[in-house]
């Protein structure tokens, strides 16, 4: 009788033991969609914001080469030398003055991973040079992470 006593409690506990039911996946399903449709957009607005951010600070190492450069060279480099090509190659005629390279190819891309544009008589800086990120777009002007970057 024991046998028979414990295959029937078996039985109710198996009962018991029921999976989710089609509604209840699908309530859960809805749950974590809304929730995701409320947060993703926050999180893509800061990644955009966060890469316009990053491009100050890689400018400002750009700048400190762009100095370095100065002081070993007695001036900035122009266009004609490539610009900012000059932190990397040493340009015609200043091979034994020049101290590179001053940085590496990849720091010369902007959190977008285009070149950052490079000004020598500034418009933006009068008196000095201007670094300019074209944003997200890639294109001049816009706002948000579209937005030009300038170096101060």
């Amino acid at each position: 009788m024991s046998v028979g006593r414990k295959g029937k409690l078996m039985t109710q506990a198996k009962r018991k033991r029921r999976g989710f039911t089609l509604i209840e996946l699908l309530v859960v399903i809805l749950i974590i969609s809304m929730l995701a449709g409320f947060v993703a957009p926050n999180i893509l607005k800061r990644l955009g914001k966060a890469k316009a951010d990053l491009a100050r600070p890689r400018m400002a190492t750009i700048e400190g080469a762009l100095q370095r450069f100065q002081l070993d060279c007695g001036r900035l480099p122009d266009e004609s030398e490539g610009g900012l090509e000059a932190l990397l190659v040493a340009p015609p005629g200043l091979e034994e003055k020049w101290s590179g390279p001053y940085l590496k190819r990849s720091q010369l891309l902007d959190p977008w991973d285009r070149p950052y544009l490079y000004f020598p008589e500034g418009e933006y800086n009068p008196g000095s040079f201007d670094l300019v990120s074209l944003g997200a777009d890639g294109e001049e002007g816009g706002e948000g992470e579209n937005a030009d970057v300038v170096n101060d």
